[in-house]
C-alpha cells in the first residue's frame, strides 16, 4: 500500500516537470545551430564579464535632513600665507553672537612669499584639478571615494635656502568656533578685546607697508581629512596696491561621510568672492585686509557609498543568459523557417507540394534532382 502511494507520488511529482526530455534520437544537430550556439555563448561570456566590472563599482548616495546639532563646536583649519610680516598682521574670529575668538590655536610663522620651483608645481596642479572641478562636478564622487591617499595635503617643505630673509607671515593651524555665522579676517595689528567687539592695533603699522596679497594653501571646517580638496585651496590673490581687501562670502553645509575607506563627520562648502580698494575719497569705505565671513546652513548632507548586492548581480547574470539564449533560438528558427519558405516557393519553383504545409529543403531537392534526371 505504501509503495503505490510513493508511485503516485512520484507519478504526480513528474507530471509536474516543466523541463520535459526529449530523447537523442529525436535531436538534430546541424552546423547551422552549431554557429549560432557559439555567437551567444560568445556575447554571454563578454556580457558577463562586463557586468561584473559594474558589480564591483560603487556610486555615492546623497540624503537630507535637518542638522539637530547646535551645541557642538565648528572646527576651522587654517593655511594662508600673506604678504605682510608677522608682527604687522592678526587674525581672529567675531561670530553673531558677538563672541570674539582668538587666535591662540593659530601659528605665524616668517616665509618668503615666493614659492620654490617645487612648491610651484605643487600650487599649480592643484589650481588645475580646480579648473577641472569647477567643470566636471562628477569628479566629486571619485574624490569621496579615493580621498587621493596618494597626492599630499599640504604645501611641501621648501627644497632650497632663499637668499634673502622672510618678509611674509603663513598663518596656519586650526581653531574652534560657534555654530553660528561669523567673520574670519585677517587685517593689520594685532587683536584686543573691547566691551563693544574688538579692535586691532593698527595705528603703529605705516601704510606703506600695507601689502594683502596672499596665498591659501587650505580652508575648511571640521574633521581635516587627508586628501580632500576645498574650493578656496589653491588659491592666490595679488594686491594692486597697498589698501585693497579681500571678501570671501562661504555657506558651509555639514556632511557626514560614509565610505568603504572611511567615515567622518566634515563640512562642504560653497564660495563667492570680491575684492575692492580701500579709496575714503572715491567713497570705496572699509578696512584693508582678508575677510571670510561665513553661514552655515541648516541641512546637513549624508553621503554613502552604495554598492550593488550579490542577489541583484546574479539574477543580472540569470537574465543576460536566458535573454541570449531565447533571443537567439527564437532568430535561428525564424531563419531557418524563412529560408525553407523561400527555396520550396521562389528559387526552385519546380516541386509543389500537395499539402498545406511548405515542404522541408532536404525534399525541395531531392524532387528538383528526380525531375532533372527524367529530362535527362
Amino acid at each position: 500500500m505504501r509503495r503505490l502511494t510513493k508511485k503516485k507520488a512520484l507519478n504526480l511529482v513528474k507530471g509536474l516537470d516543466a523541463f520535459p526530455k526529449v530523447p537523442e534520437s529525436y535531436v538534430e544537430t546541424t552546423a547551422s545551430g552549431g554557429t549560432v550556439s557559439l555567437i551567444a555563448f560568445t556575447f554571454m561570456a563578454i556580457l558577463a564579464f562586463l557586468e561584473f566590472f559594474v558589480y564591483r563599482e560603487t556610486w555615492m548616495q546623497y540624503e537630507y535632513e535637518v542638522d539637530k546639532d547646535f551645541k557642538s563646536k565648528l572646527r576651522l583649519n587654517v593655511d594662508i600665507t600673506v604678504a605682510m610680516k608677522c608682527q604687522y598682521i592678526g587674525a581672529d574670529v567675531l561670530d553673531l553672537a558677538e563672541t570674539m575668538v582668538a587666535s591662540d590655536g593659530l601659528i605665524y610663522e616668517p616665509v618668503n612669499f615666493d614659492l620654490s620651483p617645487q612648491q610651484r608645481f605643487w600650487h599649480m596642479t592643484l589650481q588645475h584639478i580646480q579648473e577641472r572641478l569647477r567643470e566636471e562636478h562628477s569628479l566629486q564622487h571619485v574624490l569621496f571615494k579615493s580621498l587621493m591617499k596618494d597626492s599630499p595635503s599640504s604645501l611641501p617643505p621648501r627644497e632650497d635656502q632663499p637668499s634673502h630673509p622672510p618678509a611674509a607671515c603663513r598663518i596656519h593651524g586650526h581653531l574652534y568656533v560657534n555654530k553660528v555665522a561669523g567673520n574670519f579676517h585677517i587685517t593689520v595689528g594685532k587683536a584686543i578685546p573691547h566691551p563693544r567687539g574688538h579692535a586691532h592695533l593698527a595705528a603703529l603699522v605705516s601704510h606703506d607697508s600695507y601689502n594683502f596679497s596672499h596665498r591659501i594653501d587650505h580652508l575648511s571646517f571640521g574633521e581635516k581629512l587627508h586628501g580632500t580638496i576645498n574650493p578656496l585651496d589653491g588659491t592666490e590673490k595679488v594686491s594692486p596696491d597697498y589698501n585693497h581687501m579681500f571678501q570671501y562670502f562661504i555657506t558651509i553645509v555639514p556632511t557626514k561621510l560614509n565610505t568603504y575607506q572611511i567615515a567622518a563627520d566634515t563640512h562642504q562648502y560653497s564660495v563667492t568672492e570680491r575684492e575692492r580698494p580701500i579709496n575714503h575719497a572715491a567713497g570705496s569705505h572699509g578696512v584693508s585686509g582678508i575677510f571670510m565671513k561665513y553661514d552655515i546652513s541648516s541641512l546637513m548632507v549624508h553621503v554613502t557609498e552604495q554598492h550593488m548586492p550579490l542577489w541583484k548581480f546574479l539574477v543580472r547574470l540569470c537574465g543576460i543568459v536566458g535573454g541570449i539564449f531565447s533571443t537567439t533560438g527564437m532568430l535561428h528558427g525564424m531563419t531557418g523557417f524563412l529560408l525553407d519558405v523561400l527555396c520550396c516557393h521562389f528559387r526552385l519553383g519546380l516541386y509543389r507540394q500537395k499539402e498545406d504545409y511548405p515542404c522541408p529543403v532536404s525534399l525541395c531537392l531531392i524532387s528538383y534532382a528526380n525531375e532533372e534526371f527524367k529530362k535527362k
